[in-house]
């Protein structure tokens, strides 16, 4: 039933020659990695304009240079990224360039960033979404959780489908937001040039505002960069990409450089053209396209389609997590799971934790991580930061050539990045702090996963780790429950590997008469088997079976003999039987397991009915 479920969800399993199948191409990549970077456009411009008007309505026209700012460094960062694209055509991005150049902790550092970013990207999006929707449906207010909860296992079983698929369906929101507002910023620039349209707080360029501070005007310039999240992914995705995939990586985030260009700048000047102060009760994007169409057909086009990108960025962290954890996974710094391709070709480990990890954001929040904006932010801009620093060392270093121009590019970037980010260190410190303690505490759990590993390779490497001892004989311990066909089948399959005299079934009594009339039974059953009975006080299997295990360990390893736990087991025909026995063997099992040098194994008999 559970297979069929996965089938009927997930697809049928594809072969690994189709791999080359779930490749994609420009137009597909472009909607499903920028789309975390485009639906930035629908609060990035409002984070302006929310700074600025803490000093009154006619600092709003500081939005407009404000603006450019965001632009130059967009440009700096999609320079740089395609340089990136080309000297790291494997991917891995931020991580990958800052531990070849700056070292491993810088790298880790970067990577670590980043998983955690994606985790945020997934939580505050589809949260976002949710707000969109209960919005428009006040009602559903109460169910925020639920509906992001399953907006979330929505798309990760559209992800567990496989890239290509999942691409297909979700292009169509993408390019549908994309075209709504290209339509709004048209319409809006056509209704003022025929000054239809006047604006709601009048605002004139260059008007002189008392209170302005250098250090106000930055922090509107950090709050509008979060415009610029999502913009690292498509580096990290290059193996997504057909053939050639660095030159369709390139030329997708030109693309998506130039329409977030386009419709940032749209926005932002519609809002000062318009007049237009935030406000708490409707979005900037709202407001403007109320006073463009007034609230009819294609108001509310524009609203649906935001919201559908709003809940769709979480999609760049579905396409850049699993991506970002097979390279750290391959470098040995979080678990090998995380390399592992699914049924669909997809690393649907990394998918499926990510999915997780955000359901598990969503709840602790109860669905309200507007206060996550800030730690969201702050971590795309560490790896920014990292990632054209560690350029900046390969271009001194490697002296290409026109390395002087290359430098130059990621130095201003590099030096806008790191202004941005000790803005939000500096201005958001509140609710930014917890960096300071997570991004360490997963840059030392990073490195004590690959001590891990590496000692695991030391010892299981034959040329390097001590020889294994030669075993002399065994000894065979059988716990049996009763005189069952279960507890034969284990007998037989024990007498098969060795002779009765090292065979000893282990029988737990609660009770002495229970006791005496077992003993009873087995000679007559199975004389040639030694039959041992503990009493338990305190009706307890585990602790005289592990008693008596002890025991015959010490006087097994005085002859260099092995003693094997075999554990008979019945299995069900039908799994949803196994709730109603006790599993006592798997019990045995599991607290035997890990004790040294014995070795424990289950005999399982399948029943018929």
């Amino acid at each position: 039933m559970l297979s069929a479920l996965k089938r009927f969800l997930i697809g049928q399993p594809l072969k690994s020659a189709e791999l080359g199948e779930q490749k994609l191409n420009k137009t597909k990549a472009l909607a499903i990695l920028s789309s975390d970077a485009l639906s930035s456009v629908a609060y990035g411009p409002e984070q302006i304009l929310i700074v600025l008007i803490t000093v009154g309505a006619a600092a709003l026209w500081y939005s407009v240079p404000i603006g450019v700012g965001v632009l130059i460094l967009l440009l700096a960062l999609i320079l740089s990224y395609r340089q990136i694209i080309y000297s790291y055509p494997h991917g891995g991005g931020a991580y990958v360039v800052s531990k070849q150049n700056l070292g491993v902790n810088a790298g880790l550092l970067a990577g670590g960033s980043l998983l955690v970013d994606y985790i945020l990207t997934v939580a505050v999006s589809i949260s976002a979404g949710t707000d969109a929707i209960t919005s428009a449906f006040p009602s559903l207010h109460p169910y925020n959780v639920d509906i992001a909860t399953l907006l979330v296992i929505g798309i990760t079983i559209l992800n567990l489908r496989g890239i290509t698929e999942s691409a297909s369906i979700l292009a169509y929101p993408v390019y549908l937001f994309i075209l709504a507002l290209f339509i709004l910023i048209g319409v809006g620039l056509y209704k003022l040039s025929t000054g239809s349209i006047s604006p709601e707080v009048p605002v004139t360029m260059g008007t002189p505002v008392a209170g302005i501070t250098l250090f106000l005007l930055l922090k509107a310039f950090a709050s509008g960069s979060s415009a610029l999240t999502g913009v690292e992914a498509i580096s990290n995705a290059i193996p997504n990409f057909k053939d050639p995939g660095p030159r369709n990586a390139s030329k997708t985030l030109a693309a998506m450089g130039l329409l977030l260009a386009i419709l940032f700048a749209g926005i932002v000047y519609l809002a000062f053209a318009y007049g237009i102060a935030p406000k708490a009760e409707e979005t900037v994007v709202s407001q403007i396209a109320s006073k463009t169409f007034g609230r009819n057909f294609m108001y509310y086009f524009i609203q649906g389609t935001t919201a559908m990108i709003l809940v769709l960025a979480a999609n760049t962290g579905y396409s850049a997590f699993p991506l970002l954890a097979v390279n750290l996974a391959k470098d040995k710094y979080i678990a090998r799971m995380f390399t592992i391709r699914g049924d669909r070709l997809g690393y649907s480990n990394g998918i499926i934790f990510l999915a997780i990890t955000s359901i598990i954001l969503i709840i602790a929040f109860k669905g309200r991580t507007e206060h996550l904006i800030p730690l969201y932010a702050v971590g795309v801009f560490i790896p920014f930061t990292l990632a054209q620093t560690g350029m900046l060392v390969k271009w001194v270093r490697e002296k290409p050539e026109k390395w002087i121009v290359k430098l130059t590019i990621n130095l201003v970037g590099a030096l806008i990045s790191f202004t941005v980010m000790l803005i939000f260190f500096i201005t958001k410190l509140g609710q930014v702090w917890p960096v300071f303690i997570f991004l360490p505490l997963i840059v030392y759990i990073f490195h004590r996963i690959k001590k891990h590993y590496e000692a695991v390779g030391e010892q299981l490497r034959i040329t390097t780790c001590e020889p294994a001892l030669p075993i002399d004989g065994n000894i065979m311990v059988v716990p049996v429950a009763g005189i069952t066909h279960v507890v034969e089948n284990s007998l037989n399959y024990a007498k098969s590997l060795l002779p009765p005299q090292q065979i000893i079934a282990v029988y737990v009594a609660f009770d002495r008469e229970t006791e005496k009339q077992f003993e009873e039974k087995w000679l007559k059953w199975q004389p040639e088997i030694r039959l041992v009975t503990l009493h338990s006080h305190y009706r307890s299997i585990i602790q005289p079976l592990t008693k008596f295990i002890d025991t015959v360990e010490h006087k097994a390893m005085e002859s260099n003999y092995r003693v094997t736990v075999l554990i008979p087991q019945f299995i069900p025909k039908k799994n949803w039987h196994n709730i109603l026995h006790n599993q006592s063997s798997l019990l045995i099992r599991a607290f035997l397991l890990y004790r040294k040098d014995l070795i424990v194994t289950t005999v399982p008999y399948h029943l018929k009915k």
